[in-house]
């Protein structure tokens, strides 16, 4: 026996203009119209379940109707609850109906008009400028995101870690602020790999080549400044890293669509550590440093005359290190040698003229004895280190060229003598022997 009622389905009937129907095909009617109407309801439920609520609304009809394929019900839709009313049209034939809101018009009329709403404009601010946010309304204030930087993030941090431990107080910083796409990681791991590969060149000078010139790849700078940081740290005896990690750093700062000026305070202490570095290598030949140290000083020089006046002290603290490294007894002969080219690189004339001349006779004391014991094994250095020194006199002959005129006369005993006097025997002895009468003046004139 159906739960539907048979004689809604004659009134349904009689409405279409059928006059009779049979008791047995009201059953099988009921029995049908049950049957869907469960369907129905079954599909209901289950958008009711999966939106994790308990009350079936008549979009859930509708979802179900649109899924069993019917044609949906028009006209119920609405954010508030329906409310049902009841009348009679006869004798045991109640009618419902939907009750309507009564709407007063003089309380309608008497209401006050609604605010005119404003009309739609754009306006623009800087999100960032080159990575840094601006100090504006529209952004969040620097404590509010610093603070934010600060709480611990992820799926399996915990908060509460801290203070089970004892240290309520401990926060954990994350390394980064954004997150690199899989082709990115990808491609920085490649890269890293094939610059290292000390057996296959055409990898290395691709790879190289691909940062000096690829312009989407500035997400990747500030992981590429940690790298060469950390191999340089932990490589001090492998020179090939080394000079691999210099050669990085080259194509890093070539790189125009690259803004490398927030880490440039990042990239100068590895650049410093191939300058002027005590032990760099393990082999026995003691001038298998020196490429290293003169690409790092043609490096260090790079980045004076790019971001130089943009960062006022960069030249005075570059210039304080190498001249510090150059003078100091304590240091070995290679790390002199780099003080000596870090110093002409920084500066160039100025430098040499103000920081390396009136100090290279008070060196040439540390550089006397092992030059002149050719049986020492730091013989060779200290010749590189000579001539380093004289090289970098050079600067002042170039310097001086436009100041002097004419021909200058072969140097006599007397402008040997002034030299002894300036520069020490040792470098007064290189210089006279190249026989060269401006670089003489010049040094002399300095």
């Amino acid at each position: 026996m159906s739960v539907w009622n048979p004689d809604n389905i004659k009134d349904v009937a009689e409405s279409l203009g059928i006059a009779s129907l049979n008791d047995d095909v009201l059953s099988g009617l009921s029995m049908d119209i049950e049957c869907r109407i469960r369907e129905v309801l079954e599909e209901a439920l289950k958008f009711v379940r999966h939106s994790k609520r308990t009350n079936l609304t008549t979009q859930d009809i509708s979802q179900a109707l649109k899924v069993l394929n019917v044609e949906p019900l028009y006209g119920y839709e609405s954010n508030r609850p329906l409310r049902f009313g009841e009348a009679s049209i006869g004798p045991g034939q109640p009618l419902f109906y939907v009750e309507d809101e009564e709407v007063d018009f003089e309380k309608l009329i008497n209401a006050p008009l609604p605010k005119v709403p404003r009309e739609i404009s754009f306006t623009a601010h800087w999100l960032a400028v080159e990575g840094v946010q601006p100090s504006i309304l529209q952004n969040p204030a620097a404590a509010d995101s610093r603070n934010q930087d600060l709480v611990p993030k992820g799926p399996s941090a915990n908060p509460n870690l801290a203070a089970i431990s004892g240290a309520d107080n401990v926060t954990v910083k994350p390394l980064v602020k954004h997150v690199l796409s899989k082709e990115l990681q990808l491609y920085f791991t490649n890269v890293c790999s094939a610059i290292l590969d000390e057996n296959n060149e055409e990898y290395r000078v691709a790879a190289l080549s691909s940062i000096r010139t690829d312009p989407g790849l500035h997400q990747l700078v500030p992981y590429f400044v940690q790298f060469i940081a950390e191999k340089v740290t932990h490589s001090l005896k492998n020179l090939f890293i080394l000079a691999q990690t210099m050669q990085l750093t080259s194509a890093l700062l070539d790189n125009k669509s690259f803004y490398v000026d927030p880490y440039i305070a990042s990239v100068v202490p590895p650049v410093l550590t191939c300058l002027v570095g005590r032990r760099l290598g393990s082999s026995p030949d003691p001038l298998s440093h020196l490429p290293l140290r003169n690409i790092a000083a043609a490096l260090l020089g790079s980045i004076c005359k790019k971001y130089g006046k943009s960062s006022h002290t960069l030249k005075p603290r570059l210039a304080r290190t190498c001249l510090k490294h150059f003078l100091d007894p304590t240091k070995p002969l290679g790390a002199n040698y780099g003080g000596i080219i870090g110093l002409q690189a920084v500066g160039g004339s100025e430098v040499v003229r103000a920081l390396i001349l009136p100090n290279v006779k008070e060196y040439e004391s540390l550089l006397r004895e092992p030059w002149l014991d050719e049986s020492s094994p730091k013989h060779a250095e200290a010749d590189a280190v000579l001539t380093a020194l004289v090289a970098a006199l050079q600067a002042l002959e170039d310097d001086s060229l436009g100041l002097m005129n004419g021909h200058a006369n072969v140097p006599d005993e007397e402008q040997r003598r002034r030299l002894e006097e300036k520069v020490g025997s040792l470098v007064a002895e290189r210089v006279f022997l190249m026989n060269r009468p401006r670089f003489v003046r010049a040094i002399l004139d300095a």
